[in-house]
């Protein structure tokens, strides 16, 4: 494969030469600016993935599949399923699909590595568009969980009682704790930082902002954490509050929260128990309340790049970010002996071709 090479030292013009892996990047260090090639970019990976071509995560049976495979064909090459804060049978239904999914990667599909469970310990009061059924975490409910399908990543509000002990166990155990859905103050997140939570879920939605007198859990965020998630649709937040995060946090990584409605018309889909409405671009309650997103992660790039990041800094975002707080050294990086995942784009940044570990998608 040929073209303008995005590698962890820079860019390259030259070849890519893969099989399941890439075996070596030959060529030499360019500005892509300077020639009219395809770009050549490590795969995306989107941690937090509720739906996509009309299905839902918690519906069971094959929707990972399909949603795997509808983000796939946007650039994603790997993800996390994520769940809806629900009754324990209904997240059971969706742990066992998605346990069978990452065993087994279909033709065509993304990479699903694991779980991200948001939900259900969550603050009552700040439920955004999760159903009602907020409650304490166990560790013996999780466990459970995990022997269904992979952990990865776990969103809860610090805190609700048991939280914080919580989150030093979980942390202990190689699970990535995010804290989200939260009414917890600056405090109680410098507090969730220091028992091991890793990050935070959707920075700035359905959490306290910033307040100079009260700088709240997005204070918290601010001041102190290395890694973030924040979707880039921008209708969640603002170009300014991107930046303002992007200045903050080291390694803030975008995700899509994306729903049943992403690649899909206007119309009414499922967000776990709950119906939502796609229309003016966006995923909202009948209400009006944002209920996560139609977002790609492939527009999430173009959208990085409209507010002035360059295209460098925009791929560490929605790709090298990611991989790193997940652990996932051989993902998210073009480089020999990492998995051949990787998207050609063309100029104006519209998906060419995307490989998931050598596959032609």
């Amino acid at each position: 494969m040929k073209g303008n090479i995005l590698t962890p030292e820079g860019w390259v013009h030259g070849e890519l030469r893969f099989k399941g892996r890439i075996e070596a990047i030959d060529g030499t260090a360019a500005n892509p600016d300077a020639n009219g090639d395809d770009y050549i970019l490590p795969g995306f990976i989107d941690v937090h993935v509720h739906g996509g071509a009309g299905r839902d995560m918690m519906e069971g049976g094959d929707a990972p599949h399909v949603i795997a495979a509808l983000h796939a064909r946007h650039g994603t090459t790997s993800l996390l399923a994520t769940t809806m804060t629900a009754p324990p049978e209904d997240i059971e239904r969706a742990l066992n699909a998605i346990g069978a999914a990452c065993k087994e990667r279909g033709k065509g599909e993304a990479r699903i590595l694991g779980v991200h469970l948001e939900g259900p310990y969550i603050n009552a009061a700040k439920l955004g568009a999760q159903p009602p059924f907020a409650k304490e975490a166990t560790l013996a409910e999780i466990e459970a969980y995990e022997a269904l399908a992979p952990m990865r990543v776990i969103t809860v509000a610090p805190e609700i009682h048991g939280h914080i002990e919580l989150v030093r166990l979980l942390a202990d155990q190689g699970v990535r704790v995010q804290i989200g859905h939260t009414s917890g103050s600056y405090e109680d997140g410098v507090n969730a930082l220091e028992h091991g939570a890793a990050g935070f879920t959707h920075l700035f939605n359905a959490m306290p902002g910033l307040h100079h007198r009260e700088p709240g859990m997005v204070g918290a965020a601010l001041a102190h954490a290395q890694y973030a998630e924040i979707i880039p649709d921008l209708l969640h937040v603002h170009p300014g509050a991107i930046k303002v995060a992007l200045r903050s946090i080291p390694h803030l990584f975008c995700v899509t929260d994306s729903t049943a409605a992403a690649g899909m018309p206007d119309g009414e889909y499922m967000l776990g128990r709950q119906v939502v409405h796609k229309c003016m671009g966006g995923v909202r309650l009948a209400d009006g309340t944002l209920a996560g997103s139609t977002l790609t992660m492939d527009g999430a790039l173009r959208n990085l790049v409209k507010i002035g990041l360059s295209l460098r800094e925009a791929s560490r975002r929605v790709s090298t970010n990611a991989a790193d707080y997940l652990g996932e050294s051989e993902r998210g990086r073009l480089a020999p002996g990492c998995h051949a995942d990787f998207v050609v784009l063309d100029r104006d940044l519209n998906i060419k071709a995307v490989y998931i570990e050598g596959e032609a998608v």
